[in-house]
């Protein structure tokens, strides 16, 4: 069996909102065994709703809605489902007693609009909503069970925990469970991570293992489902000792884990500190730092040095270096890291040089060619690369570059003591 989730509201369909509903939908009904086959989203619109809950009905055997339940005009899930099923919409005594009594808690008088949400399509069933007004509805119609539930995130939450997860069970459409395991890696781009994988992607394979790309950093998805979690996990346990075999020190965290996270960690470990000397990066490597929690324990802090002149007298960066080399480079990303980590006294700094773009600054230096440089007492290095992408996503990318250019470093001490 599988479910199809319905997203409702013309908000959605804009582009002004973003459906959030879906994603966390589509996690719960996996954790139960419950594969997602379909996402629907649609405006308020009657007709175009009408069809969609049709279409959905023939072809899934759990339907999930979210949206539509409001006491405004354009709130149409409840007429919709009734006239899916050819039945009335009837009045439901104790709905509307917990929506007066819900506005008589608030000190609010209940506006007589709010009547149409005790209105279920006949032979439907009222999902109790204990943080809103909206009660859900549980109907069937042709071969589907059918969800609708509030479009706040909050009320849907807690309404599909409280009594649609429940019910689900009860009704044994949960089939097992369904795990996901990610592995997240930094350092080559996707197709490459595919070669070095190719077997144990392919398609129908037991446990599936699938690629995604985010911004440099490419996350291999393990999903593998079994009658329970330690059955599922012990499916993924192999494949994931595949991966880490073949990709070694390209596998930085795992989860939803960051690499500012995992660099944290490791500097935490050895008990080192670091700080920051930026100018391509305008500020994004600190703020990488700074998002974790107890970043200051390890975090000093850092320079933003856009012109020449700042990097001359904030870092100390020679002015015949700048001369020669110019302020995108290899030698001067070197020097604005020892003149940060002179200046901070951390164990290391990292600094950022390079063209953001729009537009490259010459045939040698075109647009995403960036210069990354760390440096520790009586030791540097720095590494070039070429990104392609927005300006942010040079930015953004560049950062990430840094922090992977020292968690290999700290990697490399920790081997060698």
């Amino acid at each position: 069996m599988k479910a199809e989730i319905i997203s409702i509201g013309s908000e959605l369909t804009s582009g002004k909102n973003l459906d959030t509903n879906s994603q966390w939908l589509s996690i719960q009904l996996a954790a139960m065994g419950i594969p997602v086959g379909w996402h629907t989203t649609i405006a308020d619109d009657f007709d175009a709703n009408l069809q969609a809950f049709d279409i959905a009905s023939q072809r899934a055997g759990l339907v999930i809605a979210s949206g539509g339940l409001g006491p405004t005009q354009d709130d149409l899930t409840r007429e919709v489902l009734a006239k899916l099923i050819s039945q009335p919409l009837t009045f439901h005594q104790p709905s509307w007693d917990t929506i007066v009594e819900m506005f008589t808690k608030r000190n609010r008088v209940c506006p007589d609009r709010n009547k149409v949400q005790a209105f279920f399509p006949k032979g439907a069933e009222p999902i109790p909503n204990s943080t809103g007004t909206a009660p859900g509805i549980w109907m069937k119609a042709k071969q589907s069970y059918i969800a609708a539930l509030p479009g706040v995130p909050r009320e849907m939450k807690s309404m599909f925990e409280a009594w649609l997860k429940t019910r689900l069970i009860e009704l044994g459409l949960a089939q097992g469970v369904l795990i996901q395991r990610k592995i997240n890696t930094f350092g080559l781009g996707e197709s490459a991570i595919e070669e070095k994988l190719f077997d144990i992607t392919k398609r129908g394979n037991d446990p599936e293992v699938g690629i995604t790309a985010s911004d440099a950093v490419i996350s291999l998805r393990i999903l593998a489902s079994a009658a329970n979690e330690a059955e599922a996990f012990k499916k993924i346990a192999p494949a994931e000792e595949i991966i880490r075999e073949r990709l070694g020190e390209l596998v930085f965290g795992v989860e939803e884990e960051e690499l500012q996270d995992v660099v944290h960690q490791m500097l935490q470990k050895a008990g080192k500190t670091i700080a920051t000397a930026e100018s391509i990066t305008g500020g994004v490597l600190a703020s990488k730092f700074t998002k974790v929690p107890g970043a200051s324990a390890r975090y000093l802090g850092g320079f933003v040095t856009y012109s020449n002149e700042v990097k001359m007298s904030a870092l100390g960066v020679p002015a015949k270096l700048l001369d020669q080399f110019g302020a995108c480079s290899k030698e001067v990303t070197l020097a604005m890291a020892e003149g940060c980590r002179q200046r901070t006294g951390a164990d290391f700094a990292l600094a950022t040089t390079g063209v953001a773009g729009p537009g490259g600054l010459s045939p040698d230096l075109p647009e995403g060619k960036v210069f990354v440089a760390l440096a520790w007492k009586g030791g540097s290095q720095s590494e070039t690369n070429q990104w392609f992408g927005t300006r942010n996503e040079v930015q953004s990318r560049t950062a990430k570059m840094a922090l992977n250019i020292l968690r290999l470093h700290l990697l490399k001490e920790a081997k060698h003591g």
